[in-house]
């Protein structure tokens, strides 16, 4: 049966047997699939060192549900000054992971996967930013229907127009108005502006916090994403030891 050729994003990869490697990819057009590449530490003709972590490829795949089989991989970028930086590779695995963990298996999601993309390509061409990283991240929740309300609060209805200290909770995963605010966070009442500025834009980059809004804005988007996880990822934990 002739495989299907598609793009995809490399999350992860693992060695299988003697010269066997499995590879979670997540692709333009089936979305999250996981794939066995036979005799891929043997073979140069049909993966040629493309099956790294971060790499944008053609790949063809015989598509089945649970593995697929991966015939073959050519590359398109494989994001190579990402590994040059520490920081860089930390987050572009968190990227990595958080697609592994939020996305179901076979499901296209073109707007994420351009997203991820974009992420990736920015990491490998500029300095990492973490006010890039909250882009992101606001982004994928926003795509993924995750989104948090950014307008108003959710007590009182009350606007977010940037002038009223605000609460975050949790445990609602919620922000209001200090008015309506039982035990939580304070945040700065700027931090919904900007996250709903970052979701009006397409370009990283573009959007400036100051150190105490990007704190707060990090508050908020952690506990999102711990919640809709399920877990906290590993990735994140070690974001969280470097910082």
């Amino acid at each position: 049966m002739a495989g299907n050729t598609m793009e995809a994003i490399v999350l992860k990869v693992m060695d299988y047997r003697e010269a066997d490697v499995i590879a979670t990819l997540f692709t333009r057009e089936q979305g999250k699939l996981r794939g066995i590449a036979l005799n891929a530490r043997r073979s140069r003709k049909r993966f040629s060192g493309a099956l790294d972590l971060f790499a944008r490829l053609t790949v063809t795949l015989s598509v089945r549900e649970g593995l697929s089989r991966l015939e073959e991989a050519s590359v398109i970028s494989l994001a190579s000054h990402i590994r040059e930086d520490i920081t860089k590779v930390a987050l572009a695995g968190y990227a990595c992971e958080l697609t592994d963990l939020l996305l179901p298996d076979g499901l296209p999601n073109l707007r994420y996967y351009r997203l991820l993309r974009a992420w990736l390509e920015r990491l490998d061409s500029a300095p990492p930013s973490p006010m890039d990283r909250r882009f992101y991240e606001i982004n994928t929740l926003n795509i993924l229907g995750y989104r948090p309300e950014l307008e108003r609060c959710s007590v009182c209805e009350g606007p977010f127009d940037g002038s009223k200290p605000l609460t975050f909770h949790p445990s609602a995963h919620a922000l209001t108005c200090r008015n309506c605010a039982g035990a939580g966070t304070a945040v700065a009442p700027t931090v919904p502006l900007l996250l709903r500025a970052s979701l009006a834009t397409s370009r990283f980059g573009t959007i400036t916090f100051s150190p105490e809004e990007l704190a707060d804005a990090g508050i908020i988007l952690d506990n999102l994403i711990i919640a809709h996880a399920g877990k906290e990822p590993k990735s994140l934990r070690f974001l969280r030891e470097m910082e």
